[in-house]
């Protein structure tokens, strides 16, 4: 998948409808190379499940460790790369009605999505996870099993840290929502979006 273009003054791929501010563009930069950074984890996840398959299934000896591992970089990486696809417009809508509607009633949809529903259930979410993270650092969990993984913290503070992403990358969309019903924050010069009325 290529990445969206996100030099100087261009909104990210998916969503020329909305246009980009300077505080939207510099999140959403952010985010984007985030994003791109992390995606090469699925590499790393791609050769640890191909090692526990030959490990397993034509050595005969597995490893917990290694099982443990593949789920730990395909959960760090599904939920750090969430945020991308947010940025990206990559994500499932399954509103069938939304592409019937006008630009506007697109955006004032989701600037109220985001902010009656999306910010605030993450924002409990993040109460709860950062505490869980820190609890699990506190007691030195570990794997359950005995020749399994240490720092079971790792993986639960990454799940925090990724929605705090999401949580970025929304606030980002609403301000891009704002600007267009609103304009302000202002519009970024020479952003690609088409002219709204």
């Amino acid at each position: 998948m290529p990445a969206p273009d996100s030099s100087a003054g261009h909104a990210p791929a998916g969503s020329p409808g909305l246009p980009t501010n300077r505080v939207s563009h510099r999140l959403d930069g952010v985010i984007l190379r985030i994003g791109q950074a992390v995606s090469w984890l699925w590499l790393a996840t791609l050769t640890v499940v191909l090692t526990n398959v030959v490990n397993r299934f034509i050595l005969g000896r597995g490893s917990i460790a290694m099982e443990e591992l593949a789920w730990h970089l395909f959960g760090a990486t599904m939920i750090l790369t969430l945020a991308y696809a947010v940025v990206s417009d990559d994500h499932v809508r399954v509103d069938v009605l939304h592409e019937k509607f006008s630009p506007r009633a697109q955006a004032w949809i989701e600037l109220l999505g985001i902010v009656l529903l999306a910010l605030p259930i993450l924002y409990l979410m993040l109460d709860a996870l950062y505490a869980y993270g820190y609890r699990a650092f506190e007691r030195g969990e570990r794997s359950q099993a005995p020749s399994g993984l240490p720092y079971r913290f790792i993986i639960k503070t990454l799940i925090p840290i990724g929605l705090t992403l999401v949580a970025i990358a929304l606030a980002s969309r609403a301000l891009r929502c704002a600007t267009l019903l609103f304009g302000f924050p202002r519009r970024l010069e020479g952003d690609g979006s088409p002219p709204t009325r």
